[in-house]
């Protein structure tokens, strides 16, 4: 198999670590009908797993999010303690190990002889990037951070973050197998510390810490703004996309107006970041390609009623 085929209908998926992360990849890839193959050295995590896949599977049906018979599903699903046989003939590994960067050199080192070369090896990092990783292994071409939402099972979104090493047909591969499973990849431009899922959460809570510290509100309030406010909003479009349907004239409107508040604010902590003229019009672009202002009133009706959909399944 060439890095660069189309995934099969059932493809041999590699999971390195049955905590949380692993299983929860493996209960993806195993509903997806691909055969998934777990490793983990723990006898206690290694026993439990597959139990604990059965509960999050009885969870799933009961909120009709799986219909597919329990048993079906699990026997997909093999675990054992030998690395050498859990990669055998894998066209892609999921490294869900602990954040501790010198196991993971460790690991993708022993990867490199154990899985074909033709495989993926993607680490579950959160914020140590592939470069650090996989950087002087003769795998580095085909390493790259494949982060998830936390728990896989029920949030999609996966960053793909390949290294400057990363080969472009892993990069297409990776997000070609995640996508089989039902996954959402997007692949991140340029490697960060924390990428764009971690930098964008650190953000918002830095920034809740700082109103604790400095008496504006408690910790219950900033959770009830965000969970009855923002996130009822963001669960439906994202922050360029909220900033663009709060204003008639969309985003370039938005930065108009409240650009200079944002400025001063990011002041009071010490970030000089403002919205330059160049950088609105950039993000104004792509928010016209995405969406023409002739069509901005249904788009914000459609918005409206994602909202009206969220609130009516908290009253059930």
């Amino acid at each position: 198999m060439n890095a660069d085929q189309e995934p099969s209908s059932a493809e041999r998926i590699a999971i390195i670590g049955a905590g949380s992360i692993g299983r929860a990849f493996a209960l993806v890839f195993a509903r997806a009908g691909h055969e998934v193959r777990m490793c983990e050295t723990d006898a206690a995590t290694r026993d439990e797993a597959l139990d604990r896949v059965v509960e999050s599977i009885a969870d799933l049906q009961a909120f009709g999010l799986c219909d597919e018979n329990t048993d079906d599903i699990v026997s997909r699903i093999w675990i054992g303690s030998d690395l050498a046989a859990a990669v055998a003939d894998a066209s892609y590994v999921q490294e869900c190990v602990p954040e501790d960067l010198a196991f993971k050199r460790k690991l993708f080192g022993e990867l490199d002889s154990l899985v074909p070369e033709s495989a993926v090896l993607a680490s579950s990092s959160s914020a140590i990037p592939a470069s650090r990783i996989a950087d002087g292994l003769d795998s580095a071409r085909r390493c790259l951070v494949a982060h998830p939402g936390n728990p896989p099972t029920l949030i999609q979104v996966v960053e793909v973050v390949p290294a400057p090493f990363t080969d472009a047909s892993f990069v297409e591969r990776a997000c070609a197998i995640l996508g089989s499973a039902s996954l959402a990849p997007v692949v991140i431009r340029k490697e960060v510390a924390g990428f764009v899922f971690n930098r964008l959460q650190g953000a918002v809570l830095r920034e809740a810490y700082c109103l604790v510290r400095d008496g504006v509100a408690g910790v219950e309030d900033i959770d009830t703004i965000v969970r009855d406010g923002l996130g009822l909003r963001w669960a439906a479009v994202g922050p360029f996309e909220t900033a663009d349907l709060n204003r008639r004239g969309g985003i370039a409107a938005h930065a108009r107006i409240m650009g200079e508040a944002y400025a001063e604010m990011g002041a009071e902590r010490g970030q000089h970041d403002p919205w330059t003229p160049d950088l609105v019009a950039m993000v104004e672009a792509e928010r016209r390609s995405l969406l023409a202002l002739d069509k901005w009133d249904d788009r914000v009706r459609w918005r409206d009623r994602q909202i009206m959909k969220l609130l009516a399944s908290r009253q059930d």
